[in-house]
Formats: C-alpha cells, structure tokens, sequence
C-alpha cells in the first residue's frame, strides 16, 4: 500500500509525505518505509516481526541514524503516520465489524517514534451525502477521528470532529 500526501498553505514551504507499507492478508504490518519533507527532510523504516517494531530515521546532516525497538502486546500494530490517509483504510479491515464493540489496538506513528493504542467501535450506519456508510471512530487519549466506510468497506470519508476537518476521498 502506497500514500503520498501534499500540503500548500499560501506562504508556507510545502510539505510533501509519502509512506509504503506492506501488510499480510490479516492487516499485520511486515514492513514500512517513509519519509517527508517541508522546512526539513527526513526519511525512516520499520521492520516488524513477532510485534516488535524496529525502527530506523534518517535526518540529513545527523551524525548517525535514530534507531528505536518497540515490543507490543501484538503482531497485529495499526501504523499511522502523520498525514497519510490510506492507512486508516486497513482499521475498516482489521476491525471485527460481526463483533461491534470497542476493540484496542497497538498502534504506531513511525514519523514520531511514537508508540501507543487506539480504540475502535462502529457508530452504526449514518446518511452522508445521499450514501448510507457506516462509521468508525477512531479513539485514543488525545485523538478521534471518524472514518467512513461504504457498502464494501472502502474508506471514503475521515473526519476530526474536533478539527473540524473533512477529508473527502475521490
């Protein structure tokens, strides 16, 4: 899975991320490469194997590269890095939707190094646009988002209610 993403804001530098992550048929994370670049570049990997995450970033001009392992209590990590939407997509596979509920999840956000878990649970159905959807909040200690799947369980719509943002997928 590839995702690229790129941000304009009128006298800003823009900024350009992109990610590729492979996964298992399962939603379990192999491998994930990606980098960004704005007022600064940056790039990075990680491995994943048994739920350990190995990661390594890349600056430009630092003496050496940031190597960090994290262990999680799973194999199954939800990697969601900063601005790249397709990654949302998989938590609409990886959720037990027969199951309902709220179902944690490990999750990791390479471009921070940051480790740490996510709640889900489906909202049920809800009308947008004319489409009937069904909705998945997305929850953890300082984010909600709310994703929006179709009858097939494809991403179309990502909301940050608190935001007020809206990310309408074409």
């Amino acid at each position: 899975m590839q995702d690229e993403t790129v941000i304009r804001v009128p006298g800003s530098v823009e900024m350009r991320s992109s990610g590729q992550l492979r996964i298992s048929a399962d939603g379990t994370p192999q491998h994930y490469t990606w980098s960004a670049q704005g007022d600064k570049k940056a790039s990075g990997t990680v491995e994943f194997e048994d739920g350990t995450a190995k990661t390594s970033i890349n600056v430009p001009g630092a003496k050496q590269q940031v190597q960090q392992d994290f262990k999680f209590s799973s194999p199954r990590i939800a990697v969601l890095d900063n601005n790249l939407y397709e990654q949302y997509a998989i938590l609409g596979r990886i959720y037990d939707w027969n199951a309902k509920g709220t179902q944690s999840l490990p999750v990791l956000i390479p471009q921070d190094a940051t480790p740490g878990n996510i709640d889900l649970e489906s909202l049920g159905a809800k009308s947008v646009d004319g489409a009937d959807l069904e909705v998945l909040r997305v929850h953890s200690t300082d984010l909600e988002i709310q994703l929006y799947f179709d009858a097939k369980f494809h991403l179309v719509r990502l909301e940050v209610p608190a935001a007020k943002v809206v990310i309408v997928r074409q």
